[in-house]
């Protein structure tokens, strides 16, 4: 099998999944269980710090682990760094056998911190039956560090293996979201994956194709595509010159809009004023475009909007336009919203737009689930499993190795 340790709602598991195989996912978390289990993968509810390794050797192919990130991120109080000397002595302990772990959780900061180091007991359990043939394991950057020890100790067991930084953006994801990877094999050089991907493309070469640009929020979510209208969100006047379709605090979406009628293209009604049935003035921004479109503004001036993503409520939050590659998603906390925000391209008195917040599918279809993936649980829970999950398209660049697999991009659908 492929054991699959703190699977959340299906990351590694719809890369598997793409690939052909399929892994069998240990998770606590109630709701990411019912995501995973809707979506067909094989799941063992349970609290991986308390599960049994004896199940697990003579039969394990495969180990894929990705701690809970919460202790180390900067979206939270990182109490990790703070713990990670008590997480490297729980490591070494348990590469040597001794299990030293409610000792070591007693003197934490954060209780979570420990987690990152329960890979390590699956490991030495499988070790001593010469498994896995392969492991994977990822964490944000500040747990670069806790991988390299794992790499020290998996060499001295006979493993060939990398340990660095990777971005996702450089695979095909449309997020510069930054990761600690480690990737290890007894049967292979263990490398990263060559990037496919670059910020700006490269030309062809004697030696092939060059990388493509970076994949867009607008690309990814098949804003402006030829078979699709460019939607255009409008505030300041509703069909038949309703009200604000964006009030003050609204948590509709952008893809909301379109369902209820608050926003309109030309093609698709024939309509003269960009994002308006009905007449009258309205604010509108093109979404699938970044550089903006004019539309109808009080005084017949013409008012130009661009729309980007704004990664929390925070003074230091990551802004990118659509035509861009999004911010790290993280969700989790209040502060943590991330919405669409509008400035003007051109000057004028026309108030912006009010801030969107970003809605469930597009910001699944960031991290590269299909747009139908089944998330269970209310929105928070939902938004909270998107943002702690790996992003599948990544997941498949770096497991394909090691199951003889070929990745096609196109197996992971972005846009609907």
């Amino acid at each position: 099998m492929i054991l699959d340790l703190f699977a959340g709602p299906g990351g590694w598991s719809q890369a598997t999944s793409v690939l052909g195989v399929r892994d069998v996912g240990l998770e606590w978390d109630a709701w990411a269980c019912r995501t995973r289990t809707a979506a067909g993968h094989l799941t063992v509810r349970t609290d991986v710090a308390a599960y049994p390794t004896w199940p697990f050797p003579g039969r394990t192919h495969g180990l894929i682990a990705s701690p809970p990130c919460q202790a180390w991120s900067i979206a939270g109080k990182r109490l990790g760094l703070v713990d990670q000397p008590l997480v490297h002595q729980a490591v070494e302990d348990l590469a040597a056998g001794r299990d030293t772990r409610a000792r070591l959780l007693s003197a934490c900061r954060d209780e979570r911190s420990l987690l990152a180091a329960e890979p390590m007991r699956y490991l030495h359990a499988l070790n001593t039956v010469g498994e896995p043939e392969w492991i994977a394991m990822e964490e944000v950057p500040h747990v670069l560090p806790l991988w390299q020890q794992y790499a020290a100790i998996l060499r001295a067991w006979g493993y060939s293996v990398w340990a660095g930084i990777l971005n996702a953006a450089d695979y095909g994801v449309p997020q510069t979201r930054r990761r600690a990877v480690l990737l290890a094999s007894r049967v292979r050089t263990a490398h990263p994956p060559a990037p496919t991907h670059a910020q700006a493309a490269e030309p062809e070469s004697l030696f092939g194709p060059g990388r493509a640009r970076w994949v867009s929020m607008a690309q990814a979510l098949g804003w402006g595509a030829t078979d699709r209208p460019v939607p255009t969100v409008c505030a300041g006047g509703g069909p038949g010159g309703g009200p604000e379709p964006f009030p003050s605090g609204s948590r509709k979406t952008l893809t909301d809009a379109r369902k209820r009628g608050t926003w309109t293209h030309p093609a698709d009604d024939g309509a003269t004023s960009p994002g308006r049935r009905g007449g009258g003035p309205a604010w509108c921004h093109e979404a699938g475009d970044s550089r903006a479109v004019s539309a109808a503004a009080p005084g017949g001036r013409a008012r130009r909007w661009s729309w980007s993503l704004r990664s929390n409520n925070q003074a230091h939050a990551t802004t990118r336009t659509i035509d861009e590659p999004a911010g790290t998603l993280f969700f989790g906390h209040r502060a943590n919203e991330c919405t669409w925000v509008a400035t003007p391209s051109d000057a004028g008195d026309t108030a912006a737009p009010e801030p969107i917040r970003i809605g469930v599918r597009e910001a699944g279809v960031l991290q590269t689930f299909p747009a139908n993936y089944p998330w269970a649980g209310n929105k928070g829970q939902q938004f909270s499993q998107i943002g702690n999950a790996v992003p599948p398209l990544l997941a498949g660049h770096l497991l394909a190795p090691h199951l003889g697999a070929t990745l096609d991009p196109d197996d992971f659908t972005l846009a609907a």
